[in-house]
């Protein structure tokens, strides 16, 4: 058993990346959190060497569409037991040095729903989801939470 500190830096806030984090490792086992922070992901994640290194493949393999990771830091540490894996509140820092991504033109999903009028979205001018939609004009302060946005 180990545990894992990754650092992730890059576009990971406002793209769906920690509920895809979560789902990752809830799937394969794993027990710890995910967070934002003021200068990207931080994600705390504990379980055998097998499955850790599935999860960091995977990590980086299946993100979600728009996330970019620029910079990844990882620190082992001896496992303190956590019992579950969570989405944690987001965490402060002194710097602020998270990326936002831009605003994404509407996907093809959401113009699917758009344009069906047995969808409750159908014809809803503010359509978007966590693959398009405004982000960089929403957003007032970081980390990258909806309550830190106009939404």
């Amino acid at each position: 058993m180990k545990r894992l500190k990754i650092y992730l830096s890059g576009i990971v806030q406002g793209v769906g990346f920690r509920p895809f984090v979560y789902r990752l490792a809830k799937e394969l086992g794993l027990k710890g959190f995910v967070l934002n922070d003021t200068t990207g992901v931080e994600i705390e994640v504990e379980g055998g060497k097998e499955l850790l290194d599935r999860f960091l493949y995977r990590l980086n393999s299946e993100k979600p569409p728009l996330a970019r990771i620029y910079s990844q830091r990882i620190e082992f540490s001896e496992p303190i037991g956590y019992t579950d894996f969570e989405i944690r509140e987001s965490g402060g820092g002194k710097e602020k040095d998270a990326l936002v991504p831009p605003d994404i033109t509407t996907c093809e999903d959401c113009l699917r729903e758009l344009f069906d009028p047995a969808d409750r979205r159908y014809m809803y001018p503010f359509i978007n989801c966590t693959n398009c939609g405004p982000r960089f004009t929403i957003i007032e302060s970081l980390p990258y939470d909806r309550p830190a946005t106009t939404m």
